[in-house]
């Protein structure tokens, strides 16, 4: 117990040490139980970073602040609109139509399998193949009623969708017309006594909205160049695969290999196996080591560089806490917790001779 007890007090007696530990408690506490009715607020706030970057550019050339964020407001609602009229309605339009050739899907990924001992049947038994079967057919028809289970609860969600997109546009004005009196009177709430937290907040604060915005160039840019190479090579479904893969990145390494999954499906019962499928699996694989050799490094070079067992941890550990969110700022908590690490006291405490 003396052990603990000297330990407790030599690093918590610091009230620079306790201020910070109160404030990731407050800031935990707060996303898990308001985090959900608070959605608007937070995106917003990510919006808002996106967005800041641009107006200080602005002010740099000279443009008043008001003037340039009405510009950049108004090019951020036009996007927005954009986005409602045309992607939407596709992907809602796509969804469906996969929707509806499901059955279709699933009869041909079923042929598939019936026909591997046949065509192996030293590797591959007909029981295992059964086996198999069964257990599709049984996950599908599980996912089928929760399927069904949401679009019921999905009517109730659109008034709450409708709020958001009211809400979230206002709040992102705000944010941005009124940011020096927001920090001014947030910076009343701050103890004297926290340096500590301070610095570990610059620290943050410049590697999340350094990831911000270069996490939605790349969903934009990833999401853009799938699209175009799709609907080059005459595969169904480009808009709804497109906004898939560009997605995909918000999850490093998982989010490609799932993807991959129902790219694998379509352009296979499409094409069957043919160079035409080749092809489409082939460009996927060099979107993918594009993305992750040339693109991440140019557009993260500035993020602190993290194992990518820590950026695992951190997207499973912190996905599992706050869902997309946890997933979208896995880095910058993983960041967050390292910096913390860094600039945590490291006291030294010197040996006594005792006689």
């Amino acid at each position: 117990m003396n052990v603990i007890s000297s330990w407790f007090k030599r690093n918590f007696s610091d009230p620079q040490i306790v201020i910070l530990i109160s404030a990731l408690i407050f800031g935990f506490v707060f996303v898990i139980y308001f985090g959900k009715p608070l959605a608007p607020f937070l995106t917003s706030i990510v919006v808002a970073y996106l967005l800041e970057s641009v107006i200080v550019r602005l002010e740099k050339l000279k443009v008043p602040r008001v003037l340039a964020v009405g510009l950049v407001f108004l090019i951020f609602i036009a996007v927005m609109f954009v986005l409602i009229i045309w992607l939407v309605p596709k992907l809602t339009s796509q969804v469906t139509q996969l929707a509806q050739s499901l059955p279709a899907y699933i009869a041909t990924g079923l042929d598939f399998l019936k026909a591997l001992p046949d065509k192996y049947p030293t590797m591959i038994k007909e029981a295992q193949v059964d086996s198999l079967i069964v257990s599709v057919t049984n996950e599908m028809s599980n996912m089928g009623q929760t399927i069904l289970g949401k679009t019921v609860s999905s009517v109730f969600s659109a008034f709450s969708i409708a709020v958001f997109l009211v809400v979230m546009p206002i709040l992102v004005f705000f944010l941005l017309k009124d940011k020096a009196v927001i920090v001014t009177w947030l910076r009343q709430f701050i103890p004297k006594d926290s340096k500590l937290t301070l610095s570990v907040w610059h620290q943050v604060d410049a590697q999340i909205g350094n990831y911000v915005r270069g996490k939605a160039f790349e969903i934009l840019l990833v999401g853009l160049s799938s699209y175009i190479v799709f609907v080059f090579l005459d595969l169904q479904y480009a808009v709804l695969l497109a906004t898939l893969t560009g997605f995909s990145v918000l999850v490093p390494f998982i989010g490609a290999v799932a993807v991959t999954v129902p790219i694998a499906l379509v352009g296979f019962v499409q094409f069957g196996w043919t160079w035409s499928f080749a092809y489409v699996m082939i460009s996927y694989g060099v979107i993918q080591m594009l993305d992750g050799n040339v693109l991440v490094p140019w557009l993260f070079s500035e993020v602190t560089n993290l194992h990518p067992v820590a950026i695992i941890v951190a997207v499973l550990f912190f996905g599992g806490v706050w869902g997309f969110w946890g997933v979208f700022f896995a880095i910058p908590l993983a960041t967050l917790v390292n910096a913390i690490i860094e600039s945590w006291p490291k006291k030294i405490i010197p040996a006594t001779n005792e006689n």
